[in-house]
């Protein structure tokens, strides 16, 4: 340990033993700070989770790496000879490592107050009150350096780039009937509601009603920062357990519906050329009124080489309902591509949506008994009506990223 870290330390303490001693003085309450009775071992470990020693090397060998990294792109950009595209390059990548490097810089800078606390512990062994305070700042930055070391873990993960965009939203009802319709109007009311609580913006971008006014197919567009991140593990069939409107003898019935949530496309992600698609216009169907079944306003575009057919009708305007099918199928074109190029990390569309069967489920809803389960991992919510408001969603959503961090984490090493 350095001098002069030592004399940091030793100056910092003193510090807080004059302002202590001078709060006392003037009868006003001092900074509390941790007593060194609670400072024991288990204080390091009771916030932030022990990192494996094996994970520790690995994570140290990458701080150094991404060091050396960092130094070297820094004198490749600071050439008088560099060009503009390798500046450009080296700078990108220099941009990309800057979150690491500063959880490195604070993590190094953190090890050294520790090592100078160390030293002022074990010099200051005749001046209980100093030791004292230096035992609490000590167990204090180890906490810290813990969570330094878990926050730059997870910063050295591997990510999924579509984490950050935003995502289209897809729900059918699969079997049931009508009631699997009905269950799909709420579902997808559950989102609406669960993204507005959130201050996304949710925008309905085609709906197809049942007789009974539910949802045969919806279809909604989510912006916000991180939303495809938060919502992708939504994917999948949910099954629902109650007593239909339309049953007369009170029994429980069991239906599915399907979602599907879809990283949204740029332009620069999916090019779609004229010549690839086929664009039909026709009469919108549905219960009528203010012209909808009058003019040509519902659109249908088929991309040719896929033969990926999207249909909407929901706007008045020929205009928006085709703006609203490109979007929709650029998002689909971009998942399928995701899934072609990454089949360990993502699945396929149908893979998602599954065949509607009630068997193929990844959550129930089970209204007699105020429940909702999550099968993937195995937790119940007993406020069925919180979770359908999107209140209580963050449960099931939070528990399935941090399985996935956790996965990710038991991978590491490989």
């Amino acid at each position: 340990m350095g001098l002069l870290g030592f004399r940091w330390a030793r100056s910092r303490i003193l510090l807080r033993k004059f302002n202590r001693s001078l709060s006392l003085i003037t009868q006003r309450p001092p900074y509390m700070y941790p007593s060194a009775a609670t400072c024991s071992p288990s204080f390091s470990t009771g916030t932030f989770p022990q990192v494996s020693s094996d994970i520790m090397k690995i994570v140290e060998q990458r701080m150094v790496e991404i060091e050396h990294r960092s130094a070297y792109l820094l004198e490749q950009i600071n050439q008088p000879a560099v060009t503009a595209a390798d500046y450009s390059r080296s700078n990108k990548e220099l941009r990309r490592l800057g979150s690491c490097m500063e959880l490195i810089k604070e993590l190094r800078s953190k090890r050294k107050d520790i090592d100078s606390l160390k030293s002022l512990i074990s010099e200051s062994s005749e001046d209980k009150e100093m030791r004292d305070m230096a035992v609490e700042e000590f167990y204090v930055a180890v906490e810290e350096e813990k969570r330094l070391q878990n926050l730059l873990l997870k910063s050295l993960l591997p990510k999924d780039d579509a984490d950050e965009k935003d995502c289209i939203l897809e729900v059918r009802a699969g079997t049931g009937g009508e009631e699997a319709s009905l269950f799909a109007m709420d579902i997808f009311k559950m989102y609406e509601k669960y993204s507005q609580k959130k201050g996304w913006r949710f925008e309905v971008v085609d709906i197809m009603e049942s007789d009974l006014k539910g949802y045969r197919e919806a279809s909604g567009s989510i912006s916000g920062p991180g939303v495809y991140g938060k919502l992708k593990f939504e994917s999948g069939i949910h099954r629902v357990q109650r007593i239909p409107v339309t049953e007369k003898s009170g029994r429980i019935h069991t239906s599915a519906v399907s979602v599907a949530i879809l990283p949204q496309a740029d332009e620069v992600d999916v090019h779609l050329r004229n010549e690839d698609l086929k664009i039909d216009t026709y009469r919108a169907g549905g219960c009528g009124g203010q012209s909808v079944n009058t003019t040509n306003s519902a659109v249908r575009i088929t991309h040719i080489p896929t033969g990926m057919t999207v249909a909407i009708q929901d706007e008045r305007s020929q205009h928006m309902n085709k703006a609203k099918a490109l979007k929709v199928l650029r998002a689909r074109l971009y998942e399928a591509e995701r899934s072609r190029l990454q089949m360990s990390r993502s699945k396929l569309r149908m893979e998602q949506i599954g065949s509607g069967d009630r068997s193929e489920r990844i959550r129930t809803y089970n209204f007699p008994q105020g429940r909702v389960t999550d099968h993937r991992v195995g937790i119940t919510n007993h406020s069925i009506e919180g979770v359908m408001e999107g209140e209580s969603l963050d449960v099931f959503i939070d528990a399935l990223l941090l399985q996935e961090e956790m996965e990710a984490i038991a991978t590491f090493t490989t």
